[in-house]
């Protein structure tokens, strides 16, 4: 086997005298393509073609799935739900941001007529969220936070210093000692980011 070299899809990898095409792959014109983005694997076997596939490569496989623990940011936020882009699956950060959508009555397990958005997230907070479906046709991810260690775990106040939490639901900046409302998450210490 040789080491495997990246490749981009629709990329020529060579012609159909010189190899067999295997998965990851296509002819064309007596020629052997790429049909995915991923790593060129050429194995040979006694005296036949070799066989040319195309293998993704782990990392970029890695997708948010239904009960994943994902780490987002909050993008934007309306009276209805708050826009993020997901930026870690567990502890493992995506080579692309999936879009994210957290509704409103996904935010909290008790009261949920009660929750209000802006009261729970704001543009740049950082939240621990889980994926509860895999989203519509605007390839958005339906998060929840409504566990208790799920929420907001980084947030910066209007001074731009980071928050400590203080309740459930408030968090503080240190500098200026001025409390906005958030739904804080009980963080675990795995899900430390450092």
């Amino acid at each position: 086997r040789q080491p495997l070299s990246p490749c981009v899809a629709g990329e020529r990898l060579c012609s159909t005298e010189e190899a067999t095409a295997g998965s990851g792959t296509y002819t064309r014109h007596g020629f052997i393509f790429s049909s995915l983005a991923g790593c060129l694997e050429r194995k040979s076997e006694d005296n036949e073609l070799p066989v040319v596939s195309v293998v993704r490569d782990s990392e970029s496989q890695l997708l948010p799935n239904v009960g994943a623990v994902v780490t987002c940011k909050v993008c934007s936020i309306n009276s209805r739900f708050a826009k993020v882009h997901i930026l870690y699956v567990g502890s493992t950060p995506l080579k692309s941001t999936f879009r994210g959508t957290i509704r409103k009555e996904d935010i909290r397990a008790t009261e949920k007529d009660k929750v209000e958005v802006y009261k729970s997230f704001r543009p740049s907070d950082i939240v621990l969220a889980k994926v509860i479906s895999l989203g519509d046709a605007q390839s958005n991810y339906l998060l929840s936070t409504a566990e208790n260690e799920l929420g907001v775990v980084v947030a910066r106040s209007e001074a731009g210093v980071q928050m400590v939490p203080i309740s459930w639901c408030e968090m503080q900046c240190p500098r200026t000692h001025t409390k906005e409302f958030r739904k804080v998450a009980r963080v675990q210490p795995q899900f430390l980011q450092t």
